[in-house]
């Protein structure tokens, strides 16, 4: 989270460009499942927060203080009335009822945490039963230049703020990889757009 903090200030401009696609096609994906209630777990400072349909209740958390301030923000600057909530919170351990959500969906977090499947476990405890969880992430590649290059930044996991070197089987087990819906991503397949129904 200290990289988050530092961050903060540039975050969106330092990466929100790269990960625009990515982010959009989740959020286009939230709005054509059915359910209102959705809770963007690592919400960061509210890039998607204007791309969600006005049926859509949107509950954001985040472990980062400086992040959920930039959030504020934009909610007050483009009027998002249907931004129910932002919070400080844990995505591993939440204070949300079970049940509580349609729709979880977390994008560049799983790699991000100390406890990947905690994270989903969370995450699916949120969920009502004909739900679904989302993930956007990175993951590492099979194999080639990119997985080189991947295992090559793996030590600088700390000073990024990320793992380069994260696989699918770190947060899910077998059985989910079974039933996931996996699709690579702008650009060039570096992210991912996992859907788990619940």
């Amino acid at each position: 989270m200290k990289a988050y903090r530092r961050w903060a200030g540039v975050y969106d401009t330092a990466f929100g460009r790269i990960s625009s696609s990515a982010r959009r096609r989740a959020v286009d994906l939230v709005n054509r499942l059915p359910g209102t209630d959705v809770l963007e777990v690592g919400v960061g400072t509210g890039l998607s927060l204007p791309h969600y349909r006005p049926a859509k209740r949107i509950t954001g958390i985040d472990l980062s203080r400086e992040m959920l301030d930039k959030a504020h923000e934009r909610v007050d600057r483009e009027d998002l009335r249907n931004v129910v909530a932002l919070r400080e919170m844990n995505a591993e351990a939440t204070d949300f009822a079970s049940n509580s959500f349609d729709i979880v969906v977390a994008m560049f977090v799983a790699s991000v945490v100390a406890e990947p499947r905690s994270l989903l476990a969370e995450m699916r405890r949120l969920v009502r039963p004909g739900g679904n969880v989302l993930l956007v992430n990175h993951f590492i590649a099979e194999k080639g230049p990119r997985r080189w290059v991947e295992e090559a930044l793996a030590p600088a996991s700390d000073l990024l703020g990320w793992h380069p070197h994260f696989a699918m089987e770190a947060i899910f087990s077998a059985a989910d990889l079974t039933r996931v819906e996996v699709e690579p991503l702008a650009p060039l397949g570096i992210f991912t757009l996992v859907r788990l129904p619940v």
